[in-house]
């Protein structure tokens, strides 16, 4: 099965990767002990056993990492990935996963891939936890993103 061209649609881009980033496990710990670290901090300078300054330290480090992960990170990936500037469309065949634009063909074995899920416009194709592909479910017409998913869950781990 061939996908129609496709290109990236930057806004659509930058909530995948956030969707990828929020998804990873390390990330979801981190975000919950810095939320339990805020949270007791705003209680305890609340009983006034901190002072306003460690609350204050407390809270910038609270605002500096969900600004890096929500904002920054996926801006910045979006800006060194040439890929996301480029018109492409997937293979989907029996032995290989593929994709393809005017200047080549690349393709990799299902058995390349560990993983894929599915955020809400795009497929992720994960090499490893942090190498991955995104294919935008526009790409496909109709039932063919149905098909897609099945060719997923049939070929890789979910």
């Amino acid at each position: 099965m061939t996908s129609n061209l496709f290109t990236y649609n930057k806004p659509k881009v930058i909530q995948a990767l956030r969707y990828h980033f929020i998804s990873r496990p390390e990330i979801k710990v981190m975000m919950v002990v810095i939320n339990v670290f805020a949270i007791s901090s705003a209680a305890l300078y609340f009983f006034k056993k901190i002072s306003p300054v460690a609350f204050l330290i407390s809270s910038m480090l609270w605002f500096f990492l969900m600004i890096l992960f929500w904002f920054l990170l996926p801006l910045i990936i979006y800006r060194q990935t040439a890929t996301f500037k480029d018109s492409f469309s997937a293979v989907l065949g029996n032995e290989q996963f593929a994709i393809e634009n005017v200047r080549g063909h690349k393709g990799w074995d299902w058995s390349s891939f560990s993983t894929w899920m599915e955020s809400p416009h795009f497929f992720h194709l994960y090499f490893n936890p942090r190498s991955f592909f995104i294919i935008p479910k526009d790409a496909f017409d109709g039932d063919e993103e149905q098909e897609a998913r099945k060719i997923f869950a049939a070929k890789i781990k979910k």
